[in-house]
């Protein structure tokens, strides 16, 4: 099968289109053949060498963890797919060797979550990490109907999601973005605030109260957190473990099956919408890891696998 792997740490330069064997499909597993998978900065974070004092990764490597496809096979003990199910998956395994940039993919099954219906296939990549990402966060928070929550990076592919999940739970929201997004968080139900100096200042003339959650998707934001935070309020980041410190979680997603189905339900019930940025093929694979280290689009970025030729 073809598949993007790179054989030393490295910046997406070492990311070349190879051929690889086919994943063998053990007990428990399902062999899924992939026709998009999304780009995250934890794919290059790791390729970059910068997660080597905390995951296993076997050369070569293929990256990837964000996939959408359909069963080809399953493996003994694989009761929940049959093939030609279209599925996703956030497919964190424990170590990094196989992932999803490349023609087919095996997953544990526990994995694996029914792709929604309402999206298309590169929408259906771009949800199970950033999605999970926000709505692990958020439901870890006890967010509830008449909370406030503030969303730090709400423009990002899981800022995007966060403020979709917030809202179905019947939450008002705030989130920051640069004054180009405002309209594009409005659109996902939130109050926009401009980040940088000033914010605290910002939130509070909206929320004189405080907030009574506060999601930080981005990092560099603490000070900014206890300043608006409401007395008994809570917080969490995915960026910045020095939260733990002020009565905050760091948290780092789970690859869990049934909360994607979840994310998928909201998707079908038209409460949660993935924002596509860009699409590449696979053989441009660097290009798109390029892109999503510059850190400003908006939205998810997807590498099409289907037709890799």
């Amino acid at each position: 099968m073809k598949a993007m792997t790179y054989i030393q740490y490295g910046n997406p330069d070492v990311l070349e289109l190879t051929e690889q064997p086919l994943p063998k499909v053990g007990p428990g597993m399902v062999l899924v053949k992939v026709k998009a998978a999304s780009v995250n900065p934890v794919d290059w974070k790791i390729m970059a060498g910068y997660l080597d004092s905390m995951m296993d990764l076997q050369f070569p490597a293929i990256p990837g963890w964000d996939v959408a496809g359909v069963v080809e096979s399953v493996g003994i003990d694989a009761p929940e797919f049959r093939p030609g199910d279209e599925v996703i998956s956030y497919g964190r395994k424990d170590f990094v060797h196989g992932g999803s940039f490349a023609e087919y993919i095996a997953l544990p099954e526990r994995l694996l979550a029914r792709k929604p219906e309402s999206l298309d296939w590169d929408e259906s990549a771009g949800l199970p990490l950033a999605g999970l990402t926000a709505y692990q966060v958020l439901t870890r928070l006890g967010v509830k109907a008449a909370d406030t929550v503030l969303i730090h990076g709400g423009a990002g592919g899981v800022g995007s999601l966060g403020i979709q999940i917030a809202a179905a739970l019947g939450a008002r929201v705030i989130a920051t973005a640069s004054e180009k997004n405002h309209d594009f968080l409005r659109a996902l139900g939130a109050e926009p605030v401009t980040y940088g100096e000033g914010l605290a200042d910002r939130v509070r003339a909206l929320a004189p109260g405080g907030a009574d959650v506060v999601a930080d998707f981005v990092g560099d934001n603490l000070d900014t957190t206890l300043a608006v935070l409401a007395e008994g309020g809570r917080h969490a980041s995915i960026a910045d473990s020095a939260v733990e410190q002020h009565g905050g979680t760091w948290m780092w997603v789970n690859p869990v099956g049934a909360d994607l189905e979840r994310l998928a339900r909201l998707v079908d019930e038209r409460r949660l919408k993935v924002e596509v940025a860009r699409t590449f093929p696979l053989d441009q694979a660097a290009e798109a890891f390029r892109l999503n280290m510059e850190g400003h689009t908006r939205g998810k970025i997807i590498v099409k696998v289907d037709d890799a030729g």
